[in-house]
């Protein structure tokens, strides 16, 4: 079993900055970033990389999208080294959504096969998956106390008719691990196939792609310091030939992965920067990375866990997100959710995601290497106003 998940405690000491991150970014210094698990942020030597190509297609655009092919193949290669990944199965996409689509896609399902998806799961991967086959959603208690007990929910949710899971790795709005190597086994041992959504994985833990899901889709432009518009999609060997590109292109006699990524003449230089950003990660020692960002969430995770009404949930150690649950009557619809997000935005200057959820919604914060300790102690300061409204 594993371990129950401790208590969150305010840290003696609140982790220092982290050497020269902030310089690394052009974000607004008026605003408190306190959210890069939504959009990430790219670092300033990740920007200068893409103006680059961007000045190289514009000179003399023949030559480069020419040789685009074979320089996304090149690109591929690096990042795959970087996630100690199969080259060959790896393929640039635009984001998780598309993914989750290219691999529903090319999963044969007859009549009556169902797909199991959980009430954690990113809105448009479930609605690509209601778009496929008659889904069953498990509903995940956010305040599950372990990696254990979310694998036994998700197991009993699984019907005679269950074909494929899709799973979050790390779920968006609750910071859960959900999608474990061995829940992944476990369910493949009932043959089902497993698809995993890993839009926070890469960059934030050392092996995103350790578990061995059939299909796994993650964002680069996160927690990989990739520009916007950055994910790869993994396909395990005995899937790749059904893998077809949503819009056929010239490169679609050359099957996966060059058929998936090859999209006429579109902007391909956030792709080719990409590596540049998990390099920039490796030179900024990816393990600090890890555990400062780490260290940030759950310093502004106990601040917020000592107001009135807000409680900690459990969490997976050294993820860079932590989140809370807030009051009943806070945050409890989307559109209530939305309106607290951007009153906090307006009034505070304070970024952070606020999720809904029936009884009470919640708040995640994140920690990035730009970050400040008297970030999150100004949001907890002043966050105690909005929580007390219910």
């Amino acid at each position: 079993m594993s371990e129950p998940i401790s208590p969150v405690h305010k840290p003696a000491d609140p982790p220092g900055e982290f050497p020269g991150g902030r310089a690394l970014f052009h974000l607004d210094p008026g605003i408190a970033h306190l959210n890069h698990g939504s959009f990430g942020a790219v670092p300033i030597p990740v920007q200068e990389r893409q103006a680059e190509l961007r000045a190289e297609a514009h000179a003399d655009p023949d030559s480069f999208f020419i040789g685009v092919p074979e320089r996304l193949a090149d690109a591929r290669g690096r990042i795959a080294a970087l996630l100690g990944a199969d080259p060959d199965g790896l393929a640039f996409i635009s984001n998780a959504t598309e993914g989750a689509n290219l691999a529903l896609d090319a999963i044969p399902l007859a009549d009556g096969d169902e797909i199991l998806v959980t009430d954690h799961g990113y809105g448009t991967v479930v609605a690509a998956c209601a778009r496929r086959a008659p889904v069953t959603t498990v509903a995940l208690d956010p305040e599950l106390p372990d990696e254990d007990a979310v694998r036994e929910a998700v197991l009993a949710g699984v019907t005679p008719r269950t074909r494929v899971a899709v799973l979050d790795h790390i779920s968006s709005p609750t910071a859960r691990l959900i999608a474990s190597p061995r829940l992944l086994a476990e369910l493949a041992d009932r043959g089902i196939t497993t698809v995993v959504d890993g839009a926070h994985a890469p960059g934030m833990i050392a092996d995103p792609l350790g578990g061995g899901a059939d299909f796994w889709f993650g964002n680069l432009h996160k927690w990989g310091y990739a520009p916007p518009g950055s994910a790869i999609l993994a396909v395990a060997p005995e899937h790749r030939d059904r893998v077809r590109p949503l819009v056929p292109s010239w490169e679609h006699e050359h099957g996966y992965p060059r058929s998936v990524e090859n999209r006429a003449t579109v902007d391909y230089t956030g792709w080719l920067a990409a590596p540049d950003g998990l390099d920039l990660l490796e030179r900024l020692g990816a393990a600090e990375v890890r555990a400062h960002n780490s260290a940030l969430a759950a310093h502004g995770a106990a601040l917020l866990a000592e107001l009135p009404g807000v409680t900690a949930l459990p969490h997976t150690d050294g993820l860079a997100m932590r989140t809370l649950k807030l009051p009943p009557g806070v945050a409890e619809t989307h559109e209530a959710a939305r309106e607290l997000r951007e009153e906090i935005a307006a009034r505070l200057r304070i970024r952070v995601l606020i999720w809904p959820w029936p009884g009470g919604g919640g708040i995640r914060v994140c920690g990035q290497v730009y970050n400040r300790a008297e970030e999150y102690e100004r949001l907890a300061a002043a966050f105690g106003e909005y929580v007390s409204r219910a």
